[in-house]
């Protein structure tokens, strides 16, 4: 009995440390899927922009005209359409880019890691 005690006393001391790194390193590798998801998202309103010399309407436009395949799931609210467009500001001599999507930003209203909330990125 003393000898399944201590085997359990060892075992929930292994689990109280690995439970926490494993969190982290789960909260990283979400971080750095968003990171990457908002790069691809970026990087093909770019090429849009420089095709057809506007920004896309909505990010749906991106994926009707073949730069995305689908638009991909916010790690952190775990829904496709949690992702908000940001709409051109103008410019110094006050002329308004074409479109309603400029920039992309996670819905999220939690913070990573750095410091930074994830609408922020």
């Amino acid at each position: 009995m003393v000898e399944l005690l201590a085997v359990m006393m060892i075992l929930s001391i292994l689990a109280a440390i690995a439970v926490p790194s494993y969190r982290k390193h789960q909260l990283k590798a979400r971080e750095t899927v968003l990171s990457e998801d908002l790069y691809q998202m970026r990087r093909s309103i770019d090429a849009y922009y420089a095709d057809k010399g506007q920004y896309p309407e909505s990010l749906e436009d991106l994926v009707n005209s073949h730069y995305l395949r689908g638009l991909p799931r916010d790690p952190f609210t775990r829904v496709e359409d949690s992702w908000e467009c940001v709409v051109p500001e103008p410019t110094d001599d006050g002329e308004l880019a074409e479109g309603g999507c400029f920039d992309v930003k996670s819905g999220s209203e939690k913070v990573g890691i750095n410091g930074i909330p994830f609408s922020e990125w």
